[in-house]
């Protein structure tokens, strides 16, 4: 009989307490958050002894980035004092001690927890590296049954990361229970990891974080110059070394550092976790990064953009940032592959090239971090691809270290190292001898690893509900593909139409992909499934092709671009068999409009949804503002017209200030999503949840909105309030420009954007078709297209990345 988890007690609100009870409250479960009274108060009304655990649900509620998906979810968290409140846990099913990283403080308060918590409750602890053994040392039977480490990654709603790190009692059914609620429900990528000192991401990230620093040293770089080595050119995060190490904080990495040094005693590189006389230097002066003002990076706010100054950490003094400048780097920067990039930065070292000073850095940091992970096998881990993971999920790398020796062939990586008078540790020399050349093979969508506790390889399991649309190409089951998008087969009678042009953006490939599709879900599939795995679900149109047939001129070929797109929308939303749409990171524009139209949206939490065109001098043209308006018309439930308008102005407001949810469920709040719509925590659930919720529908007896529907049909009615509407829209967009809220061009675009909402130049409400409303999106769309300050914001835009505000 598995486990529920209904109920969660969070010990400790400090910055990951508050934000993993956030976490929790984002997956719909009531949290109570605990902490001590303040130091010295005996007496007093409860929110005199509730201030400390007050104040860290109040700095969660406004974190950047947030720490809940929607403000309201907070209100899933009350809160207690130690003291008060302990006795309160007796109906938790999970407790998660979250204090201070003291053995003492927190086997005296698991002590007290023992007192009231029920029997078979989970007890887990968030410690980042002490003995998870030892906290609970000396607890009952019973009570080490039930309890394990469950290490979350800040924060706890971005990074996908938990290790659990079960004790010696630990029961298997308490391993699993966390394990499949922390994938399910949290959304997280789980990693069971041995109870040695930081378990495995930390052990890894920080020994690199490390050799970084001593490399710097020794090739006399600067700090712009390491942290442009170890960004996204190998396939690592923006904020590379340093800015991380700002983010995380300089005691926090210290702290870690010295625990490691304390408590690995048996390992090798053990003198690696001592920190540079520089970073003791910043800790004296208070130098800790973003908590304190400043760290490797500071930031002065003047007026205008703020400038940021960088340490120079032989002076000790900060300077104007400065570019690094490396060519290897640059020449990089066109390679679009992470893996090509990487063999491309690192191949001419293999060759016997000297290369310049970052691929020295890059060699000398990449293959000592590859070594010391395979040093660290079995002792951290029996698996490399839980190594690999962690390292991926816990530090948002592209490619673990087993990865990154694979990616620069092993064979090719191990001699360099020989040559080098460098060791190799038995992990590779084991896997050379058995006569293979890399860690991960795989096979007609099967992956398979080196098994080191074996002689041969062993398959990669995923659990249920788990699905790689890669795996699905690589067994054959692409069943056509252009250059924009891809057919594939998923199964039980689903087809998934998966976008793969760059950023996603919709163009005529993948609008005759949807079309081919379509025509396929007729004779051959039972549902439809609209999704891709990528960063992002779609960007919006290809802006650079709009702008370029705005300067030509070529209205017709516009109004025939804009034609189509809303065609294959129309063709989604009333597609014979169901069509579900399932977007994930930005589904913005376009992309936006094209989730609107599925029978379902199936979408991420992390979905980021908006009709953004204002922004660029445009409005919404595929559709987009008609399903906005019928959503509207849903929300007012056929009632009055007072009722419409009120549902009304919010959608307008929404469009008009291209509003983006910064989640799911704050998309649901814009009118983005359905109440009956479904939000998949775990992104690597998205397209399995999608293709189930399809097969629901159309086991369900799913119908069509209009049987065979084509170019002319009629579709739903609409119903519109014209002038009344329109005169309400002008109001607010006047008053938001008197407020300077807006530019006079912002003003213009928002009056076209209401006359549409109103349905146009009527003089009382009634209902009107779609393709009406459609017709309205796409003149006013190639207007705008005609505006010299559209194209300004366009351009603008595609040069730089952001908008425009003439």
């Amino acid at each position: 009989m598995k486990r529920r988890i209904e109920k969660v007690v969070v010990l400790g609100a400090g910055t990951m307490g508050a934000r993993i009870a956030a976490h929790f409250a984002n997956a719909g479960i009531p949290v109570l958050l605990l902490d001590i009274v303040p130091p010295g108060l005996t007496s007093g009304s409860a929110a005199e002894r509730n201030k400390i655990v007050r104040a860290g649900l109040d700095a969660a509620k406004k974190s950047k980035p947030a720490a809940f998906f929607t403000a309201a979810l907070a209100d899933k968290i009350s809160i207690g004092n130690f003291d008060d409140d302990l006795q309160r846990i007796k109906d938790a099913d999970w407790i998660i001690e979250v204090v201070a990283e003291n053995l003492e403080i927190k086997k005296s308060l698991l002590a007290r927890v023992a007192q009231f918590r029920k029997p078979g409750s989970l007890v887990t602890t968030n410690t980042s590296g002490l003995p998870v053994h030892l906290i609970a040392e000396g607890m009952s039977e019973e009570f080490q049954q039930h309890w394990a480490g469950t290490h979350f990654f800040n924060p706890p709603r971005y990074l996908k990361l938990v290790e659990i790190i079960p004790g010696p009692k630990t029961l298997p059914e308490v391993r699993e229970t966390l394990a499949e609620f922390c994938d399910r429900r949290l959304g997280k990528g789980v990693v069971v990891a041995k109870d040695t000192p930081n378990f495995i991401a930390n052990r890894i990230g920080t020994f690199s974080m490390l050799n970084a620093l001593r490399l710097m040293n020794q090739l006399g770089m600067t700090v712009e110059e390491v942290d442009a080595c170890t960004g996204p050119a190998i396939g690592q995060p923006k904020s590379a070394t340093f800015r991380t190490a700002d983010l995380v904080g300089l005691d926090v990495l210290m702290h870690v550092v010295k625990n490691i040094y304390e408590t690995a005693t048996d390992d090798e590189s053990r003198e690696m976790y001592k920190l540079p006389a520089f970073v003791e230097d910043m800790a004296k002066r208070k130098w800790l990064g973003d908590k304190t003002g400043q760290g490797f990076y500071k930031k002065l706010r003047g007026e205008g953009e703020k400038e940021i100054l960088t340490l120079d950490v032989n002076t000790m003094e900060y300077r104007p940032r400065q570019k690094a400048r490396f060519a290897s780097i640059e020449a990089g920067k066109t390679i679009e592959d992470t893996g090509d990039r990487l063999r491309g930065l690192i191949g001419p070292i293999l060759q016997g090239q000297p290369g310049d000073k970052a691929q020295q850095f890059l060699w000398s940091s990449i293959s000592e971090t590859c070594l010391y992970a395979a040093r660290r096998v079995p002792e951290i881990s029996d698996r490399v691809e839980d190594v690999d993971r962690a390292v991926r999920w816990g530090f948002v790398w592209e490619l673990g270290p087993f990865q990154i020796m694979d990616t620069l062939g092993v064979e090719a990586f191990a001699a360099q190292i020989k040559k080098e008078g460098r060791a190799l540790p038995p992990a590779i020399e084991k896997l050379l001898a058995s006569g293979r050349k890399s860690f991960y093979t795989s096979e007609k969508g099967t992956t398979s690893v080196f098994d080191l506790n074996g002689a041969g390889t062993r398959k990669i399991e995923e659990p249920p509900g788990v699905v790689f649309l890669k795996s699905f190409k690589d067994a054959g089951k692409e069943v056509e593909r252009n250059s924009g998008a891809s057919l594939i087969d998923l199964g039980d009678g689903v087809l998934c139409c998966e976008f793969h042009s760059k950023m996603n953006a919709i163009g005529s490939d993948l609008i005759s992909m949807i079309h081919k599709g379509l025509k396929r879900l007729e004779t051959d599939f039972d549902a439809m499934v609209i999704a891709n795995q990528a960063a992002n679900f779609s960007v919006g149109a290809n802006l650079m092709l709009v702008l370029m047939g705005a300067q030509e001129q070529e209205w017709d070929e516009l109004h025939l671009a804009v034609k189509q797109f809303q065609n294959a929308n129309l063709a989604i939303k009333y597609a014979p068999k169901p069509v579900v749409t399932a977007p994930q990171g930005m589904a913005l524009g376009g992309g936006c409009e094209v989730s609107l139209h599925g029978a379902r949206i199936q979408a991420a939490a992390e979905a980021y949804m908006g009709l953004v065109e204002t922004g660029v001098g445009l409005i919404p043209g595929g559709g987009g503002t008609k399903e906005m308006m019928i959503r509207a018309n849903e929300r007012a439930g056929g009632g009055e017209d007072l009722d419409l308008f009120h549902a009304m102005k919010p959608m307008f407001e929404t469009i008009a200030m291209a509003k983006v949810g910064t989640s799911a469920e704050e998309s649901r709040e814009l009118g983005f999503l359905r109440r009956e719509d479904g939000v998949s925590m775990n992104r690597d659930r998205l397209v399995g949840d999608a293709k189930e919720a399809a097969l629901g529908l159309a086991r369900g007896g799913y119908r069509a909105k209009a049987a065979n529907w084509q170019e002319g049909a009629q579709t739903t009615q609409i119903k519109v309030l014209g002038e009344q509407f329109l005169t309400g829209a002008k109001l607010v967009i006047h008053m938001m420009q008197r407020g300077g809220y807006i530019t006079d061009y912002d003003a213009h675009v928002g009056r076209k954007l209401g006359n549409i909402l109103a349905g146009g130049a009527l003089s009382s409400p009634q209902f009107v078709s779609e393709q009406y409303v459609l017709d309205l999106e796409r003149e006013a769309f190639v207007s705008l297209c005609g505006e010299k300050k559209t194209q300004e914001r366009i351009a603008h835009t595609l040069k730089t990345g952001k908008p425009l505000r003439n």
